[in-house]
């Protein structure tokens, strides 16, 4: 196995869709949301169009393809009914991916440290990661709310590599969505896009510097060749 260097890598993961497969409970939460409207739900193939930028949007999203525009003031009490009910059903039907507890364990085994930066909000991403057993595996949780900024711009990722005691030089960003990539080359840090998250575009359309369908696929080995390629790239 591929020696840690002196400076471990730091690992940063998108939560839904890439750490966690949160489809059904999120969409049940969703629907719970907009039936105080008397809207349509909406279906797993609706999410892809709805998730990534944090619960409010969802529902402004949602409630726009039921062709109900909101005002301002209409929001904050729907956003209060999705937390609830998400908050209160948690962990519900959510899952992590096949292979992301065996490949955390290896990356862990090897000195790597792990982070999470999502745009949902950071107590519903540290209630969740908790009721999964997964958070003593992260030296950062990070969601859309931790800071003034989120995910696609730099500084979401940045300050979670600086609280998670990270270098952003031995960052990579792995994530399912064109936010995770976004945010990544917007930091300079390469990504690792899953085919199998919530994009509403094939991730290779995003330009990710590695694309893998399974967790088996993510290794020290992998991290290391994917830091040293990209500071060779970066370095031309």
């Amino acid at each position: 196995m591929t020696p840690v260097p002196a400076r471990p890598a730091l690992v940063v993961f998108d939560l839904d869709g890439t750490l966690l497969d949160t489809h059904v409970d999120l969409v049940e939460s969703l629907n719970h949301t907009i039936a105080a409207l008397d809207l349509e739900p909406v279906s797993y193939d609706d999410l892809t169009h709805l998730v990534g930028q944090g619960a409010r949007v969802m529902i402004e999203r949602a409630c726009r393809l039921r062709g109900h525009p909101l005002e301002s003031d209409a929001l904050p009490p729907l956003v209060e009914r999705f937390v609830a009910h998400y908050a209160g059903n948690m962990p519900g039907r959510t899952e992590p991916y096949p292979g992301l507890v065996a490949a955390m364990d290896r990356l862990k085994s090897q000195g790597y440290r792990l982070a999470v930066c999502t745009n949902k909000m950071e107590s519903l991403a540290l209630g969740l990661l908790g009721k999964l057993d997964l958070t003593r595996y992260f030296d950062a949780i990070t969601g859309g709310d931790s800071f003034e900024f989120r995910k696609p711009d730099a500084r979401h990722l940045t300050g979670t590599v600086e609280r998670a005691g990270g270098d952003i030089t031995r960052t990579v960003m792995i994530g399912d969505s064109v936010n995770d990539i976004a945010v990544a080359r917007n930091a300079g840090v390469p990504s690792i896009a899953v085919p199998f998250g919530y994009s509403d575009v094939p991730v290779s359309s995003l330009d990710p510097d590695v694309i893998i369908t399974h967790f088996d696929e993510l290794t020290p080995e992998l991290v290391e060749t994917l830091l040293r390629e990209y500071a060779e790239k970066v370095a031309v």
